[in-house]
């Protein structure tokens, strides 16, 4: 049995990125580059109107009030077809090129017209609401260095350099295969000695929010041979997932099925509750996890050690949940736990009123079987090897995997804040 940090070291060393792939624009969003993209061009590719106003010399207008002779109308889109001279103004829109001569941009409300010519009530400074060329991206810039994670932002940057395809790093692909003849799928009959196959489900919908394309093999009776056969189904996966038939009872057959699959197996337990009995090995380049029967214990042992090589394979550099400082309530009570091992506590966490930041409000039941406790929690409070638990009002870690409440304030905070 090793300790977590040691697995999850051993786990990541055997991965690299995967190769990229060409998609299209819309298809890059959320996947991460596998090559630096520069800029063709300048953008702006020549100065151009930040307003709707005139364009005007400044010199002839240090200060208002100042009249000019309005010669043109330069629509966005479209282009001066005269210098700007002394005493002389083009109206323009926003957007649209700023015409030789022209150094500067009055706003349109800060003007009078009349017939052909404006007066300018106001005088911005020299330079005023122009965008340089260049002012954005300079060409031959290193705009969005590979490994950046393509966002809306990135969408939007991408299409102004024209690129209607990007290379990033492909998805992986997913292999599940629940174990046990005691697992019954979703449309089977009811049978109460059988147990519903929530892990498949549970660990593809995980495989997907991660990135990877989830494959699904169904589930493998308790029977060697039959097992081997359904893992040869997973032969061309990037990655393989089994669950249950990891421990040491009569039936579990797993870790053997591996050796004759051609997995060289790293370990076998690690330190952690939930999730102890875990198997990992690699299958020539393939990760191969087999990972506990429970579902709490499957979902957490996902989480801590199977999502991060799924974001590594897809190129990311942050590859963890994040981690945030509680205070653990007086409502959540104490918490304890063994040392010895690194214990993941299902627990729900609130914002707190500052200087607090965050608080758990409550701690769930830890059985392995207990599904609906992950339903009820937010996140997991970390205790280290070394920790023998925590009581009110001490400081803890806590892993979050449910973001929703942080996009938010609570509307107690959202009232004091306002003052009300």
């Amino acid at each position: 049995m090793i300790p977590v940090e040691q697995a999850l070291e051993t786990i990541l060393r055997s991965v690299e990125p995967m190769p990229p792939e060409k998609v299209s624009l819309l298809e890059a969003r959320g996947r991460v580059l596998a090559e630096d993209v520069a800029a063709p061009r300048d953008l702006p590719p020549q100065d151009n109107s930040a307003m709707d106003g005139y364009a005007f010399r400044f010199l002839d207008v240090p200060s208002a009030p100042g009249r000019l002779r309005v010669t043109e109308a330069i629509a966005a889109g479209g282009r001066g077809v005269r210098p700007v001279g002394p005493g002389q103004a083009a109206r323009i829109m926003t957007g649209a090129p700023i015409p030789e001569g022209a150094d500067t941009v009055v706003p349109v409300e800060d003007t009078r017209t009349e017939g052909d010519e404006v007066t300018l009530v106001a005088v911005p400074a020299r330079g005023a609401n122009v965008r340089l060329a260049g002012e954005d991206v300079r060409r031959g810039e290193r705009v969005l260095p590979g490994g950046t994670v393509v966002r809306a932002a990135e969408v939007g940057m991408l299409a102004s350099l024209g690129r209607s395809f990007v290379l990033v790093h492909q998805r992986p692909r997913v292999a599940i295969l629940a174990t046990g003849d005691e697992i019954a799928d979703l449309d089977a009959p009811a049978d109460p000695a059988k147990i519903v196959n929530s892990n498949t489900y549970g660990v593809a919908a995980q495989v997907a929010e991660a990135g990877g394309v989830a494959v699904m093999l169904g589930i493998g009776r308790d029977d060697p041979d039959g097992l081997l056969e359904m893992l040869e189904r997973a032969a061309t996966a990037d990655v393989v997932l089994t669950t249950g038939g990891v421990s040491m009872g009569d039936y579990d057959h797993v870790k053997g099925v591996f050796d004759r699959w051609g997995v060289v197996a790293h370990f076998w337990k690690v330190a952690i509750k939930p999730g102890k009995p875990m198997v990992f090995g690699v299958r020539g380049k393939a990760p191969v996890f087999g990972l506990p029967g429970n579902p709490v214990s499957a979902l957490v042992a996902f989480e801590e050690f199977v999502r991060p090589v799924l974001r590594r394979l897809q190129g990311h550099r942050r590859l963890f949940r994040p981690v945030v400082e509680a205070i653990l309530g007086e409502e959540a009570g104490a918490v304890t736990t063994k040392p010895g091992r690194m214990d993941f506590v299902r627990c729900r966490v609130e914002r707190a009123a500052p200087p607090l930041g965050f608080r758990v409000v409550s701690v769930k039941r830890q059985g392995a079987g207990l599904l609906k406790t992950l339903v009820e929690a937010n996140g997991l409070l970390v205790l280290s090897e070394a920790s023998t638990g925590a009581k009110p009002g001490d400081r803890v870690r806590v892993q979050l995997y449910d973001y929703e409440f942080l996009e938010g304030i609570d509307a107690d905070l959202r009232d004091a804040a306002a003052g009300g």
